[in-house]
């Protein structure tokens, strides 16, 4: 049974082949396909969604690793395992991070206040590397502003998105 499946996979895939054929290719993209899907479904939610830096490195990491797997420019089951490997340990950051915010800061990065009640902090948007058309971008896309003298605060996120709570007026 072992050499029934062993001699499948190997045919199907094209294991022991120095150059890969259409039918090698095909199943690769379907078996990586299913792969990623369970790899995605394993890490968290929030790499595919609003994202920080380091949920956008696991994206380019995972993209480039897993289509070695289909090219065949790397060994194909050693392939999949690194792509566990690396989902695997961005889960353990990710936990490790949820318990510790010095470890969070670390791998994630901080949030900058860019508007404290009304007034800008241009140290803190030049740190950021921001410019005065940024800042107004992000108001009028977020609360539809056109200037920031109604703003009690705005925060560049670390997943670079510029947050705006507006002021409450008696």
């Amino acid at each position: 049974m072992f050499e029934e499946l062993t001699f499948w996979m190997t045919w199907t895939l094209g294991l022991d082949e120095d150059e890969l054929g259409i039918r090698h290719m095909a199943v690769r993209a379907i078996v990586v396909f299913a792969f990623a899907v369970m790899l995605v479904r394993l890490g968290s939610k929030r790499f595919i969604s609003g994202n920080t830096a380091y949920d956008v490195i696991l994206g380019v990491m995972l993209g480039s690793i897993i289509s070695r797997a289909i090219t065949g420019q790397s060994p194909f089951l050693p392939t999949l395992c690194a792509a566990l490997v690396i989902v695997v340990l961005h889960r353990l950051c990710s936990r490790i991070a949820i318990r510790s915010d010095s470890f969070g800061t670390l791998i994630k990065g901080n949030t900058s206040v860019l508007v404290r009640d009304g007034e800008v902090d241009w140290k803190a948007m030049e740190r950021s590397n921001l410019s005065r058309n940024d800042l107004l971008e992000a108001l009028r896309l977020k609360q539809s502003l056109s200037n920031w003298e109604k703003v009690k605060e705005a925060r560049l996120e670390r997943n670079g998105e510029i947050s705006v709570i507006m002021r409450q007026d008696p």
